[in-house]
């Protein structure tokens, strides 16, 4: 398992800070390779709330003290006081982000960017943005510059101004067709990012319209199919770029690009910088791509 997380002041117990409308006390991630399982329990809860986003694989949470599975695309949010379960299986293959935040003004700022009081699973659709977010706050919390407090937040609201964006965007009812097909989906397409995927393939064989399947899919995850299988491959290449000494060549093949130019230009596209670029970037700050 690969874990790497921060901590405001080096300090592992919750805080409840009032002081400040809003403020991260710490922020990390966990992505399973070889673990089989990690499990997280906290009858009480805690004093401060927490976010997390599932960034790919998927994840067991109880939600109200029923057990559901969350795919990618999801984030979850536990509010002060309330019973925290959650399991990730190597199986699964999980990469998840996490939050702790604590405030005297979260709860109209929640309110503020849509995510109302009963709000516990909140479908965000899978994006680079957000893991960029995440690994942003890891850092300053750990390098703590000057003003670094202040940065984390503003990252923050940065995600929630993302979350409410998507919110919404997404239909307010979905039927249960639409979410089970659209499910099936997003776990094929996790499985199976790295070979050639046909969407027209894919719709015909599940008895959809292309139209149909392309527009419900835009609608539920707030990318096109195309677009989504495109943001796999460019995030699990970050990771390879980050973790590994897999070269350029080696790491477009994994992802699913014959042509390591093609994977190059697609990765800059995305990035903003060359896969080698990306991995020198990393390499000088210090930091590892979960």
């Amino acid at each position: 398992m690969y874990t790497d997380s921060a901590y405001w002041h080096n300090q592992l117990q919750p805080i409840n800070l009032k002081t400040h409308p809003l403020f991260v006390t710490s922020c990390g991630t966990y992505h399973l390779i070889n673990t089989p399982k990690f499990s997280t329990h906290r009858p009480e809860g805690r004093i401060d709330y927490q976010i997390l986003y599932v960034a790919s694989g998927r994840t067991s949470f109880y939600i109200d003290g029923v057990e559901q599975t969350i795919p990618a695309g999801n984030m979850i949010i536990y509010r002060p006081g309330e019973e925290q379960q959650y399991s990730y299986y190597g199986v699964d293959h999980p990469e998840v982000y996490w939050l702790h935040f604590t405030g005297g003004n979260v709860h109209n700022l929640l309110r503020k960017y849509g995510i109302t009081d009963k709000m516990h699973i909140i479908r965000t659709g899978i994006s680079l943005e957000y893991k960029r977010i995440f690994l942003q706050i890891i850092q300053e919390l750990k390098l703590c510059r000057v003003d670094y407090e202040s940065l984390a937040v503003n990252y923050f609201e940065q995600l929630l101004v993302l979350i409410h964006r998507q919110l919404e965007q997404t239909p307010r009812e979905k039927s249960q067709f639409l979410i089970q097909e659209i499910d099936s989906a997003i776990r094929f397409f996790h499985e199976n990012y790295h070979t050639p995927i046909s969407i027209e393939e894919y719709a015909s064989s599940h008895h959809m319209s292309v139209s149909w399947f392309i527009r419900s899919f835009k609608e539920y995850t707030g990318s096109t199919p195309t677009q989504y299988i495109l943001s796999l491959r460019i995030s699990n290449a970050q990771t390879l770029l980050g973790s590994t000494n897999y070269n350029i060549t080696e790491i477009a093949e994994i992802v699913g690009y014959d042509n390591p130019l093609y994977f190059s230009r697609l990765f800059r596209k995305q990035s903003g910088m060359s896969p080698s670029e990306f991995r020198n970037r990393l390499r000088a700050e210090n930091i590892t791509v979960s």
